[in-house]
């Protein structure tokens, strides 16, 4: 009698595990998600920030959630959130389950996706099914919402934490993706990349009021 194969485990990633891939991967495909927005909205108490003075990193969060609030940072429609979906050596899965967990436990909760990219002929099709990845939902305690954009750039400027600046984690993010995707467009990560990098010219450090 044979037996069944396990699912492989799959986790898509579309922030630090882009430039910073989970250990044992055997294989790594890039693509897209529909529906779904990345934004800087999800509170570092532990990475790029402390309990005091948390920083910013980005999550994903359902359009429909995302369209919900002020409206003040609105999806542009042509924005698209591209990542890496890498898929594990199954001998340890376990090992990177619980890594991952870890390494998201400030607030993430697990969910299911469809990968997307686009056949020769172009058109869209799912190249990778059912990948895990980590969101951060608005009822979550680390959750922010949507911020003025120069009040995000300057925290993101400010803020440090045990794995470094937070603005560091922003310059990798962004040279990442467009590595990943020179086609995309992310108007979010961009715009906050041009701020903060004028406040490094302009500005002395000093503490957020």
């Amino acid at each position: 009698m044979s037996l069944a194969k396990e699912k492989p485990f799959v986790v898509f990633g579309y922030g630090s595990l882009i430039f910073k891939p989970p250990p044992h991967t055997i294989s790594q495909v890039s693509g897209f998600l529909k529906g779904y927005v990345r934004r800087f909205a999800q509170k570092s108490h532990d990475h790029r920030g402390t309990p005091e003075a948390p920083g910013r990193v980005v999550t994903l969060i359902h359009k429909e959630d995302w369209d919900a609030f002020s409206g003040e940072d609105p999806f542009p429609e042509d924005d698209t959130v591209w990542g890496i979906a890498y898929t594990i050596d199954p001998v340890y899965s376990a090992e990177v389950r619980d890594y991952l967990d870890y390494r998201e436990k400030d607030g993430y909760t697990v969910e299911y996706v469809d990968v997307f990219g686009h056949d020769a002929a172009g058109k869209e099709i799912v190249v990778v099914p059912s990948a895990m990845t980590y969101v951060g939902r608005p009822d979550n305690p680390s959750f922010m919402g949507p911020e003025p954009l120069d009040k995000l750039a300057h925290r993101i400027w400010l803020s440090s934490g045990p794995s470094g600046r937070n603005k560091d984690y922003l310059y990798a993010l962004v040279d990442a993706v467009r590595r990943l995707a020179p086609e995309s467009h992310d108007s979010h990560l961009f715009a906050l990349e041009t701020r903060v990098r004028a406040l490094d010219s302009e500005l002395p450090r000093e503490r957020i009021d």
